[in-house]
């Protein structure tokens, strides 16, 4: 089996690994063995990040930008761009990506003028703290952003909480995009009460609305071994976004809809998914962007009154 890997000097390489040596059982990724029980992985794919232009209800391709092309440039990207989120800040675009490599799997910052044209700014988060979402707007001269730090050990919650341990929603602020200072308190933790909340992470990016800021985020359920991912709401207080003003974690916003694909079914790998990435404001309805379970695009209209807005 080969892994493709970007190398700044030599391009493009490819690594072959024999099948005994390795556990494929993971369609996305393979796993290997001599390393465990440490998870090392390498990948048969290389991402990147192709910039397309819609009509403005997102019903219609106008252009795919093929000379815009994002693809890795440092060493840290080695194995490719990938999870884009977009967010528009005083007249400019921000772009947060994870790149992944041997070196780390960390957060990198893109920006633009034009959302055409990016220039990459560098890495903001360290190792696995991913899924970064910054908010459309500044909160007390301060930018803020929702992350998700993962690891590899995490420590057991008390017998009479309400949360699982693992992976949680996090805040973060900054004075100029680059450095970050977490909140001390964890934001949105996987609740034990609910299955659809074994782990939970970012989805769109924020966005500020007449009753305050409005988070799109994922939660997952795994049933028989697979997880299934979902897409929950919330509504934040404009002036301090620790304050969750208002939230439906029961009733999931979006849901994987078979119908979507129902013509890709032999390239299927993965069921029941649906991975939020961007929300944009049009009249009366908010366009949300998702991911179906990584076969393609997906663009819902959801009426602003769903919000209660």
């Amino acid at each position: 089996i080969f892994c493709i890997r970007k190398d700044t000097k030599k391009g493009y390489v490819v690594d072959g690994y024999k099948l005994e040596d390795v556990d494929v059982s993971d369609p996305r990724i393979f796993v290997i063995k001599k390393y465990l029980p440490t998870p090392v992985c390498a990948v048969t794919s290389i991402s990147w990040i192709l910039p397309v232009e819609i009509s403005q209800d997102g019903s219609e391709i106008v252009k795919i930008h093929y000379d815009k092309i994002i693809s890795p440039q440092e060493s840290f990207q080695e194995y490719g761009i990938e999870d884009a989120r977009v967010s528009h800040i005083d007249d400019k675009y921000y772009m947060t990506t994870c790149s992944v490599s041997s070196e780390r799997q960390c957060t990198t910052l893109y920006s633009s003028s034009d959302g055409l044209n990016y220039n990459l700014e560098g890495i903001i988060l360290d190792h696995q703290n991913k899924d970064m979402l910054l908010f459309e707007g500044k909160i007390n001269d301060l930018y803020y952003a929702m992350t998700r730090p993962l690891g590899f050990l995490y420590f057991v919650t008390p017998k009479d909480s309400i949360y699982n341990p693992g992976p949680t929603i996090n805040l973060s602020k900054s004075k100029d995009l680059l450095y970050w200072k977490p909140d001390d308190k964890p934001f949105i933790r996987a609740n034990k009460e609910s299955v659809m909340f074994e782990k939970i992470g970012g989805g769109a990016q924020p966005i500020l609305t007449p009753k305050g800021w409005l988070i799109l985020f994922h939660g997952v359920e795994i049933k028989n071994n697979s997880e299934i991912y979902r897409t929950y709401w919330a509504i934040l207080d404009k002036n301090d976004p620790t304050k969750i003003l208002h939230s439906e974690m029961q009733t999931p916003l979006l849901e994987a809809n078979n119908k979507l694909t129902k013509d890709m079914q032999e390239n299927v790998y993965l069921n029941n998914v649906v991975f939020t990435t961007g929300i944009v404001e049009s009249n009366d309805n908010y366009i949300v962007a998702s991911g179906e379970l990584d076969l393609c695009v997906r663009i819902t209209h959801i009426p602003k009154s769903r919000f209660k807005i």
